[in-house]
């Protein structure tokens, strides 16, 4: 399934891509036509195939995700290139980089805490990401301050807002930026949605000495037979009726 002939103007703008999983991507479908999520594990080495294709969407390169069927039968992501013309010609220089200062001034005010799920890390443990994706809001502004632009937060955090926000409708349709700006993974402590889903959620870790209470409250929830997760919920509950 080859691509039509690509005009010569946007096969030099494709071939100005610097980020390394994104011209993999693209150099792939120029010569295929489109690549699968197998290829991207089993020829190239990534684990995490969407967010390759993440990669050359937030460069400014339209791509479509279509399914097809793996070497075994099962039923796989495969992307080609959508609507050349509307290529987004500012994003083609890629993400700049950032830097050292910016991560160490996010780590001190926020006590190397995960923004999202509130785990104390050590820096190299913490990722910066944009609040609002950047393939919707595109890079800062120098004029923004960028404790409303990034955010801090450990890889496991990181991986599940990108799935979450990659089958989020208002990222493959709307693209707004307000939409974003009122979901839990832009603002956990003040939202009104999560990837347009009315769900409310509360992440809660236990850290040191507050190991032996979480281990006691496991121990209690599977005595009574209920999930940690639901007898938390319970007790809150409980609580919260009692001081109405």
């Amino acid at each position: 399934m080859k691509n039509k002939k690509i005009p010569t103007s946007i096969e030099k703008a494709l071939k100005t891509i610097k980020n390394k999983r994104a011209r993999i991507v693209i150099e792939h479908i120029m010569e295929h036509g489109f690549i699968t999520t197998e290829d991207l594990e089993k020829t190239y080495g990534y684990n995490h195939p969407p967010r390759a294709a993440r990669d050359v969407r937030e460069s400014g390169i339209p791509l479509e995700t279509y399914r097809v069927k793996s070497t075994d039968g099962r039923s796989i992501a495969a992307y080609k290139f959508g609507d050349l013309t509307k290529i987004i010609k500012g994003r083609l220089e890629g993400r700049k980089t950032l830097s050292k200062k910016l991560k160490n001034a996010l780590y001190e005010k926020h006590g190397g805490q995960c923004q999202i799920c509130g785990s104390k890390l050590a820096a190299r443990y913490l990722q910066i990401d944009h609040r609002i994706p950047y393939e919707i809001a595109g890079e800062s502004k120098a004029t923004e301050e960028p404790e409303t632009v990034y955010m801090l937060v450990c890889g496991s955090c990181n991986r599940a807002k990108s799935w979450s926000c990659e089958h989020c409708p208002n990222w493959i349709k709307g693209k707004s930026h307000e939409i974003c700006s009122g979901c839990y993974w832009a603002f956990p402590k003040d939202y009104s949605h999560i990837a347009l889903h009315d769900i409310r959620r509360m992440e809660i870790v236990w850290q040191g000495d507050e190991v032996e209470l979480y281990e006691n409250l496991k121990e209690i929830a599977e005595n009574r037979n209920i999930e940690a997760p639901d007898y938390v919920k319970k007790i809150i509950s409980e609580h919260v009726l009692k001081n109405k």
